[in-house]
């Protein structure tokens, strides 16, 4: 399974997040969700289902949208070897 388009996707839920200065507790209220959720969608996890990560978007203010893939960087393709070890 090809997980790096979901870590990238909670990094930047997670940088989204902390810009607001709001802690996942808040954003899985306004979410309806539990906070392990929002902990998962921060990790990239990729057993979350898209309406987790909808919603989370949603909370911070924000939406999904789809963009032209690209390949990962060095950084994200370490990130994911290390996750996977």
């Amino acid at each position: 399974m090809y997980t790096i388009p979901l870590i990238r996707l909670g990094k930047s839920l997670r940088d989204m997040r902390n810009s607001r200065s709001m802690t996942q507790a808040k954003v899985a209220q306004l979410a309806n969700v539990p906070r392990l959720k929002v902990i998962q969608v921060e990790r990239g996890d990729p057993s979350v289902s898209m309406k987790a990560y909808a919603a989370i978007a949603k909370a911070l203010g924000a939406e999904l949208t789809l963009t032209p893939s690209r390949r990962p960087t060095l950084e994200e393709a370490r990130a994911f070897f290390a996750y996977n070890e």
